[in-house]
C-alpha cells in the first residue's frame, strides 16, 4: 500500500474508534491522545462481523473500578461515613415511623430460663413447627436444642389460600407436630412466632395483619386484625389450645437466640438476600411518640427495648454512590427508599457486578466485547454465581469458568483473563459490602455507648444499670467483685449474624470483622465487637422469646396485689 493511503487508513481508523469512545463518555481529544500514544489499547473486537475498538483496556477500567468502589472507604473515609450515619441513626430515634421501630421486646434472656418450647417460623416459603428445650447457659454446647422439627413448604398453591383458609393449614400442621404431646382439655400451649412479613405489633403477643406481599392471599378479609387471635382460632378447630405468647422478626429473634448463649449479645444481624439489624437500646433514647400507643405498665417495666432499626433504609445522601449504583436506584421501583440496602444485601451486589461488566464490555472489550445474552437482562448475575466465583482461587480458574459459562453462555467463550476481571470486580463489590456493613456495626455501637452514658444519668441508681433480665448481684460483696471484673476486663460486644452471604461467601465475615476492629480500636469507647454466628436463630429465637414472656408473666403475676 503507499504510504499516504496507509497513513490516510490509519487516521481514518483512528477518528472512527475516538469517535466511538467519545460517545461513550470520553473527550474526543482524550479518545484520540490515547490511540497515538499507545495504539495497542485499541485493539479490534469483531461482534456480530463488525470491527469495534474497546476505548480503555481491561486493566485501566479495573483500575478505575477500584477507585470508585474502595477508594472513599480507604483512609479515614469508613470512619467519617461512620459519623454521618451514626447521626443518621441517632436523628430517627426521635422522627421517621419506618425505621429505628422500638419493638414490644424488652427484657433479654437471663440464660436460666429451662423447658420445652412450641416455636413457629413463618417465611416466604416455608412454614416450620419445633419443639425446643432450653437447658440453661451453664450447659455450655447444649445451652439450646431443637428437639423435634418439622417442615412444610409453602407451594404457590398455598400463597394462594384466602383469608382463614391459609391459618388453617397452618394449624393443621401445627396440630400434626404436636398432638401426641397433647391431650384433650389440656391447658393453654403458649406459643412463640417469627413472622417475616409486615405486621403493626401492639403488644408483645399481639400484631395486626398487614399485606405480606410475596404473592400471599392470606391477609384477604383479615387485614387489620390481630395475627394471634387469628391462631388461636385456628388451633382451636384442631382441638388445640394455643395462646400466641410472643412475636419477633428476623433480626430480633436473632439478637435473642443467641443472647440467651451470650450474655452480652445486643445486636442481631440479618445480611442474606435483604438486610436489617436489632439492636438493644434504652427507652430513654426515644422520642415518646416513637412508642405509638402503650400502656404506662410498659414503661414502668422496661428500662431497654429491642429496636428494629430496618437498616436497609439509611444511607441516603451519605453514600459513596459509583455511576453503576446510580444506575441500579434509577431504575429501581423504589428508587432512595433503601439506599443502605442495594449496596449491601445478596439481592443486589450481582446486578451492581452486571451493571459494570455491560460496561467493561462495551468500553474495555470484556467478554471478547460480547454480552452474554442472559447478562441483558436486569438482576439476571445472581449474587451466588459471584460468590463460586470469588472462591475459586486456582491458578486455571477452571470451576469459575465452568459456573460462569453455564449460566451465561456466549458465542465468544469467556478467557481466564476475563473471569479474573469479573472475579476481580466482584471482591471489590463484596468488600465495599463488607466495610459498610461494619461501619453500620460500629455507628450502633457507638450510639449504644452513647445512649447508655445518657440513660445513666437519667437513672437515680447510676451503678450497675440492669439493660437485661441478667439478676443483678446483691450483696456489696457480689457488686465489689463484678465492679472489679468490668474494670479488668473491657466489654466485649456480641453481634449475632445469620443469613446466606454473612455465612457462605467467601471471607466476607472475616473481612467484616476486620473493619470492625479497625474503627473500634481507633474509638475512644473500650472493648471488642465480635461477631457470632446464629444457626436456626428464627426457630431458637422464637422460643427464647417465649420463656422471656412466660417468665415476665409469672413475676407479674406473683406480684400483683393478692384480692381479698
Amino acid at each position: 500500500m503507499h504510504p499516504l493511503t496507509s497513513a490516510m487508513t490509519t487516521l481514518k481508523t483512528s477518528l472512527l474508534a475516538a469517535l466511538k469512545s467519545f460517545l461513550r463518555g470520553r473527550s474526543f481529544l482524550q479518545a484520540l491522545l490515547a490511540f497515538w500514544v499507545n495504539p495497542k489499547t485499541m485493539k479490534e473486537q469483531h461482534v456480530d462481523g463488525k470491527g469495534m475498538y474497546p476505548s480503555r483496556t481491561i486493566g485501566e477500567f479495573l483500575k478505575e473500578a477500584e477507585k470508585l468502589l474502595l477508594g472513599p472507604i480507604g483512609g479515614d473515609g469508613l470512619r467519617r461515613y461512620s459519623s454521618e450515619l451514626k447521626y443518621q441513626f441517632r436523628e430517627r430515634l426521635h422522627t421517621h415511623a419506618e425505621c429505628m421501630l422500638p419493638s414490644f421486646n424488652h427484657l433479654l434472656p437471663t440464660g436460666k430460663e429451662r423447658g420445652q418450647y412450641l416455636a413457629l417460623d413463618v417465611g416466604g416459603s416455608t412454614l416450620r413447627v419445633a419443639l425446643v428445650e432450653l437447658r440453661g447457659r451453664e450447659a455450655t454446647g447444649r445451652e439450646s436444642e431443637i428437639i423435634r422439627m418439622d417442615s412444610f413448604k409453602i407451594t404457590p398453591e398455598i400463597k394462594k389460600l384466602e383469608g382463614m383458609s391459609f391459618f388453617d393449614w397452618m394449624a393443621t400442621r401445627i396440630y400434626e407436630v404436636i398432638h401426641k404431646d397433647t391431650s384433650p382439655g389440656q391447658e393453654i400451649i403458649p406459643l412463640g412466632l417469627a413472622w417475616s412479613f409486615p405486621v403493626e405489633q401492639v403488644s408483645l403477643s399481639g400484631g395486626l395483619l398487614l399485606g405480606m406481599g410475596k404473592g400471599f392471599l392470606a391477609t384477604n378479609g383479615l387485614l387489620g386484625q390481630d395475627l394471634g387471635e387469628i391462631i388461636k382460632f385456628a388451633c382451636k378447630k384442631q382441638g388445640l389450645n394455643v395462646q400466641l405468647a410472643a412475636i419477633v422478626n428476623d433480626s430480633s429473634a436473632t439478637l435473642l437466640s443467641q443472647a440467651y448463649v451470650h450474655a452480652s449479645t445486643r445486636f442481631g444481624l440479618i445480611l442474606g438476600t435483604g438486610t436489617n439489624i436489632a439492636v438493644h437500646l434504652s427507652v430513654s433514647s426515644f422520642s415518646r411518640s416513637k412508642y405509638g400507643t402503650r400502656p404506662e405498665s410498659w414503661f414502668d417495666s422496661a428500662s431497654h427495648v429491642i429496636v428494629n432499626t430496618e437498616l436497609g433504609m439509611f444511607g441516603k445522601d451519605i453514600l459513596p454512590l459509583t455511576r453503576w449504583d446510580e444506575l441500579l436506584n434509577a431504575d429501581h421501583p423504589r428508587p432512595d427508599f433503601q439506599p443502605l440496602e442495594h449496596l449491601l444485601s445478596g439481592y443486589y451486589l450481582g446486578e451492581i457486578c452486571r451493571l459494570a461488566i455491560v460496561e467493561a464490555v462495551e468500553t474495555a472489550g470484556l467478554l471478547g466485547g460480547q454480552l452474554p445474552p442472559s447478562l441483558e437482562k436486569p438482576y439476571s448475575l445472581d449474587t451466588e454465581i459471584l460468590s463460586r466465583i470469588e472462591a475459586d482461587t486456582s491458578p486455571t480458574l477452571e470451576t469459575a469458568l465452568e459456573h460462569f459459562t453455564k449460566h451465561h453462555p456466549s458465542p465468544v467463550p469467556p478467557t481466564v483473563s476475563d473471569i479474573i476481571a469479573i472475579r476481580t470486580l466482584a471482591t471489590f463489590i463484596s468488600r465495599r459490602s463488607a466495610a459498610l456493613l461494619a461501619a453500620s456495626v460500629f455507628s450502633l455501637w457507638d450510639l449504644r455507648h452513647e445512649t447508655e452514658s445518657e440513660h445513666a444519668k437519667l437513672t437515680p441508681t447510676p451503678t450497675l444499670s440492669n439493660d437485661s433480665a441478667v439478676v443483678l448481684p446483691e450483696t456489696d460483696a457480689e457488686i465489689e467483685e463484678l465492679e472489679a471484673a468490668q474494670a479488668a476486663t473491657p466489654e466485649s460486644t456480641k453481634v449475632a449474624f445469620n443469613g446466606s452471604v454473612i455465612e457462605h461467601y467467601p471471607r466476607f465475615r472475616t473481612t467484616c470483622q476486620q473493619y470492625i476492629n479497625d474503627l473500634v480500636g481507633g474509638s475512644e469507647h473500650p472493648g471488642s465487637v465480635d461477631l457470632v454466628p446464629a444457626l436456626e436463630s428464627s426457630i431458637l429465637g422464637a422460643a427464647v422469646a417465649l420463656a422471656c414472656a412466660t417468665a415476665e408473666q409469672k413475676i407479674v403475676k406473683e406480684s400483683a396485689p393478692v384480692k381479698v
